[in-house]
C-alpha cells in the first residue's frame, strides 16, 4: 500500500514494513507508533498488531504498478535497516527500487551501522537517496560517519525532532539537511538558535537546507498548534532540494 504522504518533503510513502522498537532520544515519543495504534484501532489493514514489527511483502510490488515518476519516502512506519528485518528482505526492496528507475526513494534510517554493513558488499541503486537522523550530539551526530561511508548519489540528514545544540557539524559528502521541531502534545521544545547554528553551517558548507516545522513549540518558546506561520525560520520558508552530484 503506498499513500499519498504528508511530509513535506516527498511524494508518497511506501510501507512494505511496519512497525519498530525504539532505541535513542528521538524515539520518545514516536510519531509511527501513535499512528500505528490509531490504524488499529480503526481496523486498518498491515496495523493489527499496532506497532509490532511485522512484513509485509504483498506490498513489495506497489511502486511497480506505478509508472508516473514519483518520490516515495520508505518506510515511514518502520526502519528499513531494524536488526530484525532480514537482509533478504532488504534485498527484495531493493530489487523493486532498481526495476522503478523512474522513481526516486528517500529511506531514513537511525541504524546507521547497519546501513554502512549492507551496502559495504551491495551497490546503491542510483535512483536512491539515503538519510540518518540526528536529533542530538549523543545518538545522533555520529550516524554522519556512517552515512558518509555509503557510496549514494544523495546522502541526507533528518535533524528532527532537533531536540538540543548539535554542535559543529561535518558535512563533507551530505547533499541535503532537513531540521523540525517535535509534534504532539508531549513534544520537547526547539530553540531558535538550534534550528539557525544547523542553517549556517549548511550554508558554510553549500549544503541544500529545508525546514520542516517548529512542530508543538513556537519560535518565541510557546507551546502552540501548527499555523500558518509553522514553517518559518528567521522569517522565511527555507525549502531547499538537492542537487544530484556530479559523477
Amino acid at each position: 500500500m503506498t499513500t499519498t504522504s504528508r511530509i513535506e518533503w516527498t511524494e508518497q510513502t511506501w510501507n512494505p514494513i511496519v512497525g519498530c522498537t525504539k532505541i535513542s532520544a528521538g524515539c520518545k515519543h514516536c510519531y509511527a507508533e501513535v499512528m500505528a495504534k490509531r490504524l488499529k484501532a480503526m481496523g486498518t489493514p498491515g496495523y493489527e498488531k499496532g506497532f509490532a514489527l511485522r512484513l509485509i511483502p504483498e506490498r513489495l510490488e506497489d511502486p511497480l504498478r506505478r509508472k508516473k515518476p514519483t518520490v516515495y519516502f520508505v518506510n515511514s512506519m518502520s526502519d528499513l535497516f531494524h536488526e530484525r528485518v532480514p537482509a533478504a528482505y532488504i534485498d527484495q526492496v531493493f530489487e523493486v527500487i532498481a526495476k522503478t528507475p523512474q522513481h526516486s526513494y528517500q529511506i531514513l534510517t537511525k541504524r546507521a551501522e547497519r546501513l554502512a554493513n549492507y551496502f559495504s558488499s551491495r551497490s546503491v541503486p542510483r535512483n536512491v537517496w539515503l538519510g540518518v537522523s540526528v536529533e542530538n550530539k549523543r545518538h545522533g551526530v555520529p550516524r554522519i560517519d556512517y552515512l558518509r561511508q555509503v557510496p549514494a548519489k544523495i546522502r541526507f540528514l533528518s535533524v528532527e525532532p532537533l531536540l538540543e545544540d548539535v554542535g559543529e557539524l561535518d558535512l563533507t559528502g551530505i547533499h541535503w539537511v532537513i531540521v523540525g521541531g517535535e509534534s504532539g502534545p508531549k513534544a520537547r521544545p526547539m530553540k531558535p538558535e538550534w534550528a539557525d547554528a544547523v542553517r549556517v553551517q549548511c550554508e558554510e558548507q553549500e549544503v541544500a537546507f529545508f525546514f520542516k516545522q517548529w512542530g508543538g513549540w513556537g519560535a518565541d518558546g510557546k507551546r502552540r498548534a501548527k499555523s500558518k506561520n509553522g514553517r518559518l525560520l528567521n522569517g522565511r520558508t527555507w525549502d531547499e532540494m538537492p542537487a544530484a552530484p556530479l559523477g
